[in-house]
């Protein structure tokens, strides 16, 4: 019933007005990004001639500097409805989630030395927030982007978001009324299957192993350790759950998924409880100092 959104940007001569302007696109919750791409391109080709018309097929920010001034550039990319923590408070029910938005993002994978993908200690992630003049739904099925907002995640941040996107999938699966066992096996064996590629143990060995040397990175090294912590509970809870669900002949796929998650909680043992100590011990002076504050205070009004 509700939309699938799009952000497209114009870029060329040939758009007139439309050089260089973002909108973004409501279209029916069906449509696939091919679908738009080629309608699009159909629609401008028809107007301004088949070979002066390209899609831009990445979402990273376009360069004028390297297009053809002769060509029509059309830029495409699937885009999120945003909201901030406080806001999902009060959007509860899918229609609070598809209704007055103004805000949605996309986000763009890069390394620092070009490419899309590397290795996980390579990996960073832009986070794109557009906002748009008017909210959706609206008499128009596309609206100007008024703002733009760009927020850059390092690698271990990445890893943060991933693994609290992995935990919330599990406990969704495990909670999921009526059960949906198929699910749940599926992403249980994402979680703990030892052929998974860059998966948990991989994430907690590259970034858990040692403690950094730059103290900025200290709340995130501990954030993610607790995500961890978090995230092997939620596994046991996953495991409890289909063991319920399972017939006998998925017994000894059980027994498989259980052994995988014993390796998984030992080899992850000593990563996630290795604390950082200059963590805890800016603790101490702080409420030494708060206390004697107090008691200083409490003085004075008994004078």
């Amino acid at each position: 019933m509700f939309g699938t959104y799009f952000r497209v940007g114009f870029y060329g001569t040939k758009f007139g007005d439309l050089d260089e302007q973002e909108f973004v696109y409501k279209e029916p919750a069906i449509t696939k990004l091919a679908e738009i791409s080629h309608r699009l391109e159909g629609f401008y080709g028809e107007r301004f001639g088949e070979d002066v018309v390209e899609v831009i097929k990445d979402s990273n920010p376009v360069d004028k500097c390297k297009l053809d001034p002769n060509k029509a550039y059309i830029q495409i990319t699937y885009v999120e409805p945003y909201f901030d923590t406080y806001e999902m408070k009060d959007r509860i029910t899918y229609f609070d989630k598809n209704y007055n938005l103004r805000r949605f993002m996309y986000c763009t994978p890069f390394t620092l030395d070009g490419r899309a993908h590397g290795e996980l200690h390579e990996q960073f992630k832009r986070k794109t927030i557009l906002t748009t003049s008017h909210a959706f739904p609206y008499i128009k099925t596309r609206i100007n982007v008024s703002h733009k907002e760009e927020i850059i995640l390092t690698p271990i941040e990445v890893a943060i978001e991933d693994m609290q996107k992995k935990t919330q999938e599990l406990a969704f699966a495990t909670h999921q009324d009526p059960a949906d066992p198929k699910m749940l096996q599926m992403v249980l064996q994402g979680s703990v299957g030892t052929t998974v590629n860059q998966g948990p143990l991989e994430v907690a060995q590259v970034f858990l192993s040692e403690i950094p040397n730059d103290p900025k990175l200290f709340r995130h090294h501990n954030k993610l350790r607790l995500c961890f912590k978090d995230f092997t509970k939620r596994c046991e809870d996953a495991l409890r759950k289909n063991k319920s669900l399972i017939g006998p002949d998925q017994k000894e796929y059980q027994r498989e998924l259980e052994r995988n998650y014993h390796r998984l909680k030992e080899a992850l043992q000593p990563l996630i409880n290795r604390k950082i100590p200059q963590l805890y011990k800016a603790v101490l002076p702080v409420a030494c100092h708060r206390d004697s504050f107090s008691r200083m205070s409490l003085r004075k009004m008994d004078i």
